[in-house]
């Protein structure tokens, strides 16, 4: 008897489908919309991270060192600094090449090349230094100030150190604000997806209501009655999510184009073939679960009789 019922309930969800139509129609668009919608939140949050992470890679302390400094020495202080879990990425330059970075850009300036061949290399290596976060540079500027910094012999092996703090803190304010943003914007849009489908699908439970109201005069049990109606949630919700997935593809398309050169130009397409699994998990399931709640919510106000 279990079997039987349930086989029914499968059955009269597919029959609801085929046959409300154009109001199944309806409740198949907006649900792809909002499956759209929750898509595209995923796949442009991936574009808020590279954007974000491209603008924290521009930024970085820079320290150079007296032209004096042994090569040991700053060697063993970059060692410590790659020992700082706050350090992401530390590139060194000799004097060699800071030098022909100078001439390069001062070839044309007659004065300072015939100083140069008068003094020498005047210039010390230097140090690039990314941090994990940008909230870190703070500490890591005040480690390179403190005596740790020093020498085997105490002196001060560091000429200067280049931090624009307040374009530190702005970079840290410019992520927590994208971020907390995006959080927001992808709350409000889902409960405006959930709302809507709930509302187009209780449009469709409403044309059947007469028959809802006889099913239960006549004995049927709430279970059998409302299982129709969710599974016909349920199978909207699959193929809202299947247009949904065919729809975004081309949209990250016509995206990569106009992403390609900012911030580091992530490529929407490539990112969507290569987290399609993730995506199809989240729209499949969250399109199952958009119209089976929707359905068995909207269906609930008819059973009392």
């Amino acid at each position: 008897m279990f079997v039987t019922n349930i086989k029914r309930i499968f059955r009269g969800g597919f029959v609801n489908f085929w046959r409300s139509g154009l109001v199944s129609l309806a409740s198949l668009t907006v649900m792809t919309l909002s499956l759209f919608v929750i898509g595209g939140l995923y796949l442009s949050q991936a574009f808020l991270d590279a954007s974000l992470a491209d603008l924290q890679s521009k930024v970085d302390i820079s320290v150079s060192f007296q032209p004096e400094a042994r090569t040991d020495e700053i060697l063993t202080l970059q060692k410590t600094l790659q020992a700082m879990p706050a350090v992401r990425q530390i590139t060194y330059r000799t004097r060699e090449q800071e030098l022909a970075d100078f001439i390069e850009r001062n070839k044309d300036n007659a004065l300072i090349m015939q100083s140069l061949d008068e003094v020498g290399n005047p210039l010390g290596a230097r140090l690039n230094i990314s941090a994990v976060d940008p909230s870190n540079y703070e500490n890591i500027a005040q480690f390179l100030k403190s005596d740790s910094a020093l020498s085997a012999d105490g002196e001060n092996i560091i000429y200067q150190i280049s931090f624009k703090k307040d374009n530190v803190d702005r970079l840290v304010s410019i992520i927590d604000s994208s971020r907390r943003l995006s959080v927001a914007l992808a709350i409000v849009l889902i409960v405006i997806s959930i709302i809507v489908t709930f509302a187009t699908i209780s449009l469709a439970i409403y044309v059947s209501r007469e028959e809802i109201s006889i099913m239960r005069l006549v004995g049927a049990d709430r279970h059998y009655v409302r299982g129709p109606f969710v599974i016909e949630g349920i199978i909207v919700g699959i193929f809202a999510a299947i247009i949904a997935l065919a729809l975004l593809y081309p949209t990250t398309l016509w995206l990569r184009g106009a992403t390609a050169g900012l911030y580091g130009g992530v490529d929407l397409a490539g990112y969507y073939l290569s987290h399609f699994a993730v995506l199809f998990l989240i729209l499949f399931v969250g399109g199952m679960v958009l119209g089976a709640v929707s359905s068995f919510w909207a269906v609930s106000k008819y059973l009392k009789v």
